[in-house]
Protein backbone atom coordinates (compact mmCIF):
# COMPACT_ATOMS: atom_id res chain seq x y z
CA UNK A 1 0.00 0.00 0.00
CA UNK A 2 1.71 3.71 -0.70
CA UNK A 3 1.85 6.04 1.73
CA UNK A 4 -0.09 8.25 0.16
CA UNK A 5 -3.32 6.06 -0.25
CA UNK A 6 -5.76 8.14 2.20
CA UNK A 7 -6.77 4.70 3.49
CA UNK A 8 -3.28 4.22 5.39
CA UNK A 9 -2.86 4.96 9.16
CA UNK A 10 -7.13 5.30 9.02
CA UNK A 11 -8.85 1.94 9.10
CA UNK A 12 -10.09 1.89 12.44
CA UNK A 13 -13.20 3.73 13.93
CA UNK A 14 -11.90 7.17 15.15
CA UNK A 15 -12.87 10.42 16.13
CA UNK A 16 -11.15 13.82 15.47
CA UNK A 17 -11.69 15.21 19.42
CA UNK A 18 -8.02 13.87 20.19
CA UNK A 19 -8.89 9.94 21.26
CA UNK A 20 -6.90 7.49 20.42
CA UNK A 21 -8.20 3.89 19.90
CA UNK A 22 -5.62 1.30 20.12
CA UNK A 23 -3.79 -0.55 17.17
CA UNK A 24 -4.14 -3.88 16.61
CA UNK A 25 -1.79 -5.69 15.40
CA UNK A 26 -1.94 -6.09 11.69
CA UNK A 27 -3.26 -2.77 11.06
CA UNK A 28 0.11 -1.68 9.18
CA UNK A 29 2.51 1.18 9.90
CA UNK A 30 1.47 4.23 11.79
CA UNK A 31 0.09 7.46 10.63
CA UNK A 32 2.44 10.09 10.13
CA UNK A 33 0.16 12.82 10.49
CA UNK A 34 -1.09 11.12 13.93
CA UNK A 35 2.56 10.93 15.01
CA UNK A 36 3.09 14.60 14.19
CA UNK A 37 -0.19 15.39 16.04
CA UNK A 38 0.56 13.28 19.08
CA UNK A 39 4.09 15.06 19.25
CA UNK A 40 2.18 18.61 19.23
CA UNK A 41 -0.06 17.65 22.24
CA UNK A 42 3.01 16.29 24.33
CA UNK A 43 4.88 19.68 23.32
CA UNK A 44 1.67 22.24 24.07
CA UNK A 45 1.49 19.94 27.79
CA UNK A 46 4.90 20.09 28.67
CA UNK A 47 4.76 23.67 27.96
CA UNK A 48 1.46 24.27 30.20
CA UNK A 49 -1.12 24.98 27.68
CA UNK A 50 -4.37 23.20 27.21
CA UNK A 51 -4.66 20.62 24.91
CA UNK A 52 -6.94 21.11 22.36
CA UNK A 53 -9.17 18.24 20.88
CA UNK A 54 -12.06 20.61 19.28
CA UNK A 55 -15.49 21.43 20.81
CA UNK A 56 -16.74 17.92 20.89
CA UNK A 57 -17.88 16.64 24.50
CA UNK A 58 -15.16 13.48 24.21
CA UNK A 59 -11.76 15.90 24.21
CA UNK A 60 -13.38 19.03 25.48
CA UNK A 61 -12.49 21.01 28.74
CA UNK A 62 -8.92 21.53 30.32
CA UNK A 63 -6.98 18.49 31.73
CA UNK A 64 -5.54 19.95 34.82
CA UNK A 65 -3.96 16.85 36.02
CA UNK A 66 -1.96 16.07 33.05
CA UNK A 67 -0.91 19.44 32.85
CA UNK A 68 0.19 19.66 36.18
CA UNK A 69 2.49 16.46 35.44
CA UNK A 70 3.91 17.88 32.50
CA UNK A 71 4.56 20.98 34.07
CA UNK A 72 6.65 19.01 37.38
CA UNK A 73 8.38 17.09 34.55
CA UNK A 74 9.00 20.07 32.45
CA UNK A 75 10.95 21.42 36.11
CA UNK A 76 12.88 18.69 36.57
CA UNK A 77 14.42 18.17 32.97
CA UNK A 78 15.36 21.81 33.43
CA UNK A 79 17.76 21.36 36.34
CA UNK A 80 18.84 18.36 35.16
CA UNK A 81 19.74 19.85 31.88
CA UNK A 82 21.32 23.13 34.04
CA UNK A 83 23.52 20.33 36.31
CA UNK A 84 24.55 18.38 33.08
CA UNK A 85 25.60 21.96 31.63
CA UNK A 86 27.88 22.78 34.76
CA UNK A 87 29.26 18.92 34.98
CA UNK A 88 30.74 19.41 31.46
CA UNK A 89 31.62 22.94 32.20
CA UNK A 90 33.57 21.80 35.33
CA UNK A 91 35.12 18.71 33.19
CA UNK A 92 35.93 21.24 30.77
CA UNK A 93 38.97 22.19 32.99
CA UNK A 94 40.65 18.79 32.70
CA UNK A 95 44.00 19.32 30.52
CA UNK A 96 46.92 17.24 29.94
CA UNK A 97 50.74 17.97 29.89
CA UNK A 98 52.82 15.67 28.15
CA UNK A 99 56.39 15.19 29.19
CA UNK A 100 57.88 17.05 27.01
CA UNK A 101 55.43 20.53 27.94
CA UNK A 102 54.83 22.64 30.46
CA UNK A 103 51.29 24.14 31.10
CA UNK A 104 50.81 27.67 32.14
CA UNK A 105 47.83 28.45 33.65
CA UNK A 106 46.07 31.95 33.05
CA UNK A 107 43.37 33.86 35.35
CA UNK A 108 41.57 36.16 33.48
CA UNK A 109 44.56 37.03 31.12
CA UNK A 110 47.04 37.30 33.59
CA UNK A 111 49.80 34.27 34.81
CA UNK A 112 48.83 32.49 37.28
CA UNK A 113 51.17 29.05 37.63
CA UNK A 114 53.28 26.66 35.33
CA UNK A 115 52.16 23.20 35.87
CA UNK A 116 54.26 20.23 35.57
CA UNK A 117 53.26 16.76 33.06
CA UNK A 118 50.69 14.74 34.20
CA UNK A 119 46.55 15.43 34.68
CA UNK A 120 45.82 19.09 35.66
CA UNK A 121 42.46 21.04 36.43
CA UNK A 122 41.71 24.69 36.57
CA UNK A 123 39.00 26.34 36.46
CA UNK A 124 36.88 26.74 33.46
CA UNK A 125 37.08 29.26 30.88
CA UNK A 126 36.12 32.11 31.13
CA UNK A 127 37.76 32.26 34.85
CA UNK A 128 41.21 30.45 33.50
CA UNK A 129 42.78 29.03 30.70
CA UNK A 130 46.07 27.29 30.02
CA UNK A 131 48.79 26.95 27.51
CA UNK A 132 50.82 24.59 26.25
CA UNK A 133 54.55 24.72 25.73
CA UNK A 134 57.05 22.16 24.10
CA UNK A 135 59.91 22.64 25.83
CA UNK A 136 61.82 19.52 24.01
CA UNK A 137 60.74 20.14 20.26
CA UNK A 138 63.26 21.93 18.29
CA UNK A 139 62.41 24.57 15.97
CA UNK A 140 64.01 26.17 12.95
CA UNK A 141 63.72 29.47 11.33
CA UNK A 142 65.38 30.55 7.81
CA UNK A 143 67.14 33.18 7.04
CA UNK A 144 67.62 34.48 3.24
CA UNK A 145 65.18 31.33 2.07
CA UNK A 146 62.26 29.70 2.34
CA UNK A 147 61.96 25.56 2.05
CA UNK A 148 64.61 25.31 -0.34
CA UNK A 149 67.45 26.84 -1.55
CA UNK A 150 65.94 28.42 -4.76
CA UNK A 151 63.39 29.95 -2.89
CA UNK A 152 65.90 33.17 -1.69
CA UNK A 153 64.87 35.97 0.09
CA UNK A 154 67.01 38.26 -1.26
CA UNK A 155 66.62 41.17 1.61
CA UNK A 156 67.74 38.65 4.25
CA UNK A 157 70.39 36.96 2.07
CA UNK A 158 72.88 40.11 0.99
CA UNK A 159 74.99 41.19 3.19
CA UNK A 160 77.83 43.65 2.94
CA UNK A 161 81.60 42.52 3.60
CA UNK A 162 84.30 44.47 5.33
CA UNK A 163 86.14 44.90 2.17
CA UNK A 164 82.95 46.29 0.58
CA UNK A 165 81.87 43.36 -1.42
CA UNK A 166 78.00 41.85 -1.04
CA UNK A 167 77.86 38.14 -0.64
CA UNK A 168 74.68 36.24 -0.63
CA UNK A 169 74.01 34.23 2.33
CA UNK A 170 71.69 31.77 3.59
CA UNK A 171 71.86 29.94 7.17
CA UNK A 172 69.30 28.37 8.82
CA UNK A 173 68.63 28.50 13.28
CA UNK A 174 67.68 25.84 15.47
CA UNK A 175 66.57 27.09 19.20
CA UNK A 176 64.63 25.24 21.84
CA UNK A 177 62.54 26.63 25.03
CA UNK A 178 64.54 26.96 28.05
CA UNK A 179 61.73 29.04 30.15
CA UNK A 180 58.00 28.69 28.86
CA UNK A 181 56.74 32.20 30.92
CA UNK A 182 59.75 34.42 29.43
CA UNK A 183 58.68 32.50 25.82
CA UNK A 184 54.91 33.16 26.04
CA UNK A 185 54.20 37.27 28.01
CA UNK A 186 57.95 39.11 27.49
CA UNK A 187 57.65 39.28 23.89
CA UNK A 188 54.93 39.64 21.69
CA UNK A 189 56.09 37.38 18.76
CA UNK A 190 58.98 35.18 19.91
CA UNK A 191 60.01 33.88 16.61
CA UNK A 192 59.99 37.02 14.62
CA UNK A 193 62.60 38.46 17.46
CA UNK A 194 64.38 34.92 16.87
CA UNK A 195 64.92 35.80 13.27
CA UNK A 196 65.66 39.54 14.32
CA UNK A 197 68.57 38.80 16.08
CA UNK A 198 69.95 35.68 13.70
CA UNK A 199 69.97 38.12 11.02
CA UNK A 200 71.89 41.18 13.11
CA UNK A 201 74.18 38.58 14.36
CA UNK A 202 75.21 37.57 11.13
CA UNK A 203 75.24 41.20 9.27
CA UNK A 204 77.60 42.45 12.34
CA UNK A 205 80.17 38.83 12.24
CA UNK A 206 80.11 39.53 8.15
CA UNK A 207 80.41 43.38 7.78
CA UNK A 208 83.57 42.42 9.81
CA UNK A 209 85.02 40.09 7.51
CA UNK A 210 86.60 39.62 4.65
CA UNK A 211 84.90 38.20 1.33
CA UNK A 212 87.20 35.31 1.00
CA UNK A 213 86.94 34.70 4.48
CA UNK A 214 83.19 34.26 4.60
CA UNK A 215 82.72 32.18 1.90
CA UNK A 216 85.26 29.92 2.16
CA UNK A 217 87.22 29.44 5.41
CA UNK A 218 85.17 31.00 7.85
CA UNK A 219 81.90 29.59 7.70
CA UNK A 220 81.84 26.97 10.95
CA UNK A 221 83.56 29.99 13.08
CA UNK A 222 80.91 32.30 11.30
CA UNK A 223 78.25 30.29 12.47
CA UNK A 224 79.76 29.67 15.82
CA UNK A 225 80.04 32.67 16.64
CA UNK A 226 76.59 33.87 15.27
CA UNK A 227 74.95 31.74 17.71
CA UNK A 228 76.76 33.31 20.72
CA UNK A 229 76.01 36.75 19.62
CA UNK A 230 72.45 35.50 19.14
CA UNK A 231 72.37 33.70 22.20
CA UNK A 232 73.50 36.82 23.89
CA UNK A 233 70.72 38.98 22.34
CA UNK A 234 67.76 36.80 23.11
CA UNK A 235 69.08 36.66 26.69
CA UNK A 236 69.70 40.47 26.60
CA UNK A 237 65.20 40.34 25.48
CA UNK A 238 64.58 37.83 28.14
CA UNK A 239 62.99 35.64 25.92
CA UNK A 240 63.16 32.47 26.76
CA UNK A 241 65.13 30.72 24.23
CA UNK A 242 68.42 28.56 23.95
CA UNK A 243 70.41 28.41 20.22
CA UNK A 244 71.15 24.71 19.68
CA UNK A 245 72.68 25.48 16.16
CA UNK A 246 73.42 27.93 13.64
CA UNK A 247 74.02 26.11 10.00
CA UNK A 248 75.70 27.80 6.73
CA UNK A 249 73.32 26.71 4.19
CA UNK A 250 74.99 28.67 1.00
CA UNK A 251 77.76 31.47 0.39
CA UNK A 252 78.45 32.75 -2.60
CA UNK A 253 78.52 35.92 -4.33
CA UNK A 254 75.48 37.53 -6.23
CA UNK A 255 74.41 36.30 -9.14
CA UNK A 256 75.22 39.72 -11.42
CA UNK A 257 78.36 38.97 -10.84
CA UNK A 258 79.01 35.16 -10.85
CA UNK A 259 81.52 34.89 -13.32
CA UNK A 260 83.44 37.64 -12.55
CA UNK A 261 84.07 36.13 -9.71
CA UNK A 262 84.40 32.53 -10.73
CA UNK A 263 86.95 34.82 -13.21
CA UNK A 264 88.88 36.05 -10.23
CA UNK A 265 88.68 32.88 -7.98
CA UNK A 266 90.17 30.68 -10.74
CA UNK A 267 92.75 33.29 -11.35
CA UNK A 268 93.20 32.97 -6.97
CA UNK A 269 93.37 29.43 -7.76
CA UNK A 270 96.16 29.55 -10.67
CA UNK A 271 98.23 31.92 -8.25
CA UNK A 272 98.37 29.16 -5.33
CA UNK A 273 99.37 26.56 -7.83
CA UNK A 274 101.90 28.62 -9.13
CA UNK A 275 103.43 29.50 -5.77
CA UNK A 276 102.62 25.92 -4.22
CA UNK A 277 105.36 24.82 -7.39
CA UNK A 278 107.64 27.34 -6.32
CA UNK A 279 108.18 26.51 -2.64
CA UNK A 280 107.90 22.69 -3.88
CA UNK A 281 110.86 23.96 -6.11
CA UNK A 282 112.46 25.48 -3.09
CA UNK A 283 112.16 22.66 -0.91
CA UNK A 284 113.88 20.51 -3.65
CA UNK A 285 116.74 22.65 -4.70
CA UNK A 286 117.45 24.72 -0.97
CA UNK A 287 118.13 21.50 0.80
CA UNK A 288 120.73 20.33 -2.14
CA UNK A 289 122.29 23.42 -2.10
CA UNK A 290 122.72 23.58 1.81
CA UNK A 291 124.10 19.58 1.72
CA UNK A 292 126.77 20.55 -0.77
CA UNK A 293 127.65 24.10 0.94
CA UNK A 294 127.92 21.93 4.19
CA UNK A 295 130.18 19.41 2.36
CA UNK A 296 131.98 21.87 0.96
CA UNK A 297 132.72 23.66 4.11
CA UNK A 298 133.59 19.88 5.48
CA UNK A 299 136.13 19.36 2.44
CA UNK A 300 137.95 22.53 3.20
CA UNK A 301 137.86 22.45 7.22
CA UNK A 302 139.24 18.81 6.35
CA UNK A 303 142.00 20.55 3.62
CA UNK A 304 142.62 23.31 6.05
CA UNK A 305 143.67 20.28 9.13
CA UNK A 306 145.34 18.50 6.03
CA UNK A 307 147.76 21.33 5.18
CA UNK A 308 148.09 22.32 8.91
CA UNK A 309 149.13 18.86 9.96
CA UNK A 310 151.64 18.68 7.10
CA UNK A 311 153.53 21.98 7.34
CA UNK A 312 153.72 20.57 11.19
CA UNK A 313 155.08 17.69 9.96
CA UNK A 314 156.99 18.76 7.59
CA UNK A 315 158.41 21.37 10.28
CA UNK A 316 158.69 18.30 12.80
CA UNK A 317 160.96 15.96 10.80
CA UNK A 318 163.14 19.49 9.38
CA UNK A 319 164.19 20.03 13.21
CA UNK A 320 164.67 16.12 13.96
CA UNK A 321 167.16 15.86 10.88
CA UNK A 322 168.84 19.34 11.35
CA UNK A 323 169.47 17.85 15.12
CA UNK A 324 170.97 14.86 13.73
CA UNK A 325 172.98 16.67 10.70
CA UNK A 326 174.34 18.73 13.73
CA UNK A 327 175.77 15.33 15.72
CA UNK A 328 177.21 14.09 12.18
CA UNK A 329 176.76 16.45 9.68
CA UNK A 330 178.96 13.91 7.02
CA UNK A 331 176.76 10.96 7.55
CA UNK A 332 173.72 12.47 7.50
CA UNK A 333 174.56 14.32 3.95
CA UNK A 334 175.56 11.05 2.87
CA UNK A 335 172.13 9.23 3.77
CA UNK A 336 170.07 12.18 2.73
CA UNK A 337 171.66 11.91 -0.62
CA UNK A 338 171.51 8.04 -1.07
CA UNK A 339 167.78 8.06 0.06
CA UNK A 340 166.93 10.65 -2.18
CA UNK A 341 168.71 8.79 -5.04
CA UNK A 342 166.44 5.73 -4.26
CA UNK A 343 163.58 7.45 -4.28
CA UNK A 344 164.36 8.86 -7.41
CA UNK A 345 165.45 6.25 -9.03
CA UNK A 346 162.51 3.90 -7.73
CA UNK A 347 159.96 5.73 -10.17
CA UNK A 348 161.78 5.93 -13.05
CA UNK A 349 162.86 3.89 -15.84
CA UNK A 350 165.69 5.48 -17.45
CA UNK A 351 169.50 4.55 -16.43
CA UNK A 352 172.11 6.92 -16.26
CA UNK A 353 175.86 5.77 -17.67
CA UNK A 354 178.74 8.12 -17.36
CA UNK A 355 180.75 7.15 -20.30
CA UNK A 356 182.95 10.21 -19.91
CA UNK A 357 184.38 8.94 -17.10
CA UNK A 358 186.16 5.20 -18.55
CA UNK A 359 184.83 4.96 -21.96
CA UNK A 360 183.45 1.98 -21.74
CA UNK A 361 179.97 1.03 -22.08
CA UNK A 362 179.00 -1.51 -19.40
CA UNK A 363 175.81 -4.06 -20.10
CA UNK A 364 173.17 -3.68 -17.71
CA UNK A 365 170.67 -5.99 -16.83
CA UNK A 366 167.93 -3.78 -17.04
CA UNK A 367 164.79 -5.84 -16.99
CA UNK A 368 166.42 -7.61 -13.41
CA UNK A 369 167.48 -4.15 -12.56
CA UNK A 370 163.69 -2.88 -12.85
CA UNK A 371 162.49 -6.29 -11.19
CA UNK A 372 164.64 -5.83 -8.04
CA UNK A 373 163.65 -2.08 -7.86
CA UNK A 374 160.50 -3.50 -7.95
CA UNK A 375 160.02 -5.61 -5.12
CA UNK A 376 162.26 -3.03 -3.06
CA UNK A 377 160.33 -0.39 -3.43
CA UNK A 378 156.64 -2.10 -2.97
CA UNK A 379 157.14 -2.93 0.30
CA UNK A 380 158.65 0.89 1.00
CA UNK A 381 154.87 2.34 -1.00
CA UNK A 382 152.98 -0.18 1.48
CA UNK A 383 154.45 1.30 4.30
CA UNK A 384 154.44 5.18 2.95
CA UNK A 385 150.30 4.31 2.71
CA UNK A 386 149.99 3.75 6.35
CA UNK A 387 152.02 5.92 7.35
CA UNK A 388 150.25 9.57 8.77
CA UNK A 389 148.88 11.71 6.44
CA UNK A 390 151.12 14.47 7.57
CA UNK A 391 153.81 13.21 4.82
CA UNK A 392 151.80 14.25 2.45
CA UNK A 393 153.54 11.75 -0.21
CA UNK A 394 156.84 14.04 -0.52
CA UNK A 395 160.11 13.12 -0.84
CA UNK A 396 162.46 12.93 2.56
CA UNK A 397 164.76 15.31 1.19
CA UNK A 398 164.18 17.71 -1.88
CA UNK A 399 167.62 18.03 -3.05
CA UNK A 400 168.22 21.53 -1.93
CA UNK A 401 170.56 22.09 0.88
CA UNK A 402 169.18 23.82 3.76
CA UNK A 403 170.44 27.32 4.99
CA UNK A 404 171.54 26.19 7.99
CA UNK A 405 173.46 23.75 6.08
CA UNK A 406 175.56 26.30 3.87
CA UNK A 407 176.27 28.00 6.62
CA UNK A 408 178.18 25.07 8.23
CA UNK A 409 182.43 24.96 7.94
CA UNK A 410 182.14 21.12 7.39
CA UNK A 411 180.00 21.89 4.43
CA UNK A 412 181.64 22.82 0.45
CA UNK A 413 179.11 23.76 -2.43
CA UNK A 414 181.48 21.80 -4.22
CA UNK A 415 180.23 18.42 -2.20
CA UNK A 416 177.04 19.20 -2.40
CA UNK A 417 177.10 19.99 -6.36
CA UNK A 418 178.73 16.65 -6.93
CA UNK A 419 177.28 15.12 -10.04
CA UNK A 420 175.18 11.97 -10.58
CA UNK A 421 177.98 9.75 -12.61
CA UNK A 422 181.05 10.24 -9.39
CA UNK A 423 178.58 9.49 -6.94
CA UNK A 424 176.74 6.38 -8.55
CA UNK A 425 180.38 4.87 -9.36
CA UNK A 426 181.74 5.43 -5.96
CA UNK A 427 178.15 3.79 -4.66
CA UNK A 428 179.10 0.83 -6.98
Amino acid sequence: MSINDPQWGNRGDGDDSGGKKPRRPNDGPPDLEELWRDFNRKLSGMMGKKQGGGNSGNGGGPRLPEVDFNSKLFGGGIWLLLGLIVVVWLASGFYIVDASQRGVVLQFGKRLETTEPGLRWRLPYPIQSHELVNLTGVRTVEIGYRGSERNKVLKEALMLTDDENIVNIQFAVQYILKDPVEYLFNNRHPDETVVGAAETAVREIVGKSKMDFVLYEGREQIATEAAQLMQAILDRYQAGILISKVTMQNAQPPEQVQAAFDDAVKAGQDRERQKNEGQAYANDVVPRARGTAARLQEEAQGYKQRVIANAEGDASRFRQIQAEYAKAPEVTRQRMYLDTMQQIYSNTTKIMVDAKGQGNLLYLPLDKLMQATAAVTAPRSAAEAVAPAATGNRPAFSGEVPPQMEGSPNFSSREGRTSLSSRERETR
